[in-house]
């Protein structure tokens, strides 16, 4: 097992945001990946398939951390947090809804409070 922590950030953008949305956030993963603890960060954005019927938000960040410490030291980044202000939080930001989760690969864990 690791201590890896798995981050799954979702954005549905406002309408006729989306490429605008796209774009911002692929601005966010040069930084990101230099940033000590990061393993992978990679926006992507939603495809149609048969074989994947869910429903989701249309952009997701896939993230995967070494441990807790590093994703929460970029939780604090100046550059993430303006992102959040001015796109999630401001009336005139480009996201309309969001979801940021994370994720553990340890099984020991099912028995830990849930918040």
């Amino acid at each position: 097992m690791s201590s890896r922590v798995y981050c799954i950030a979702a954005f549905q953008p406002k309408p006729g945001k989306e490429r605008e949305l796209f774009r911002v956030l692929q601005a966010l993963e040069a930084d990101t990946l230099r940033e000590d603890g990061c393993i992978q960060y990679r926006v992507t954005r939603r495809l149609d398939s048969p074989f994947a019927g869910g429903s989701s938000f249309p952009l997701v960040f896939n993230e995967i951390w070494a441990d807790m410490a590093s994703f929460e030291a970029h939780c604090q980044r100046s550059g993430i947090q303006a992102f959040f202000e001015a796109h999630c939080v401001s009336p005139d930001g480009l996201v309309a809804e969001h979801n940021v989760c994370i994720y553990t690969d340890e099984p020991e864990d099912f028995d830990a409070p849930r918040f």
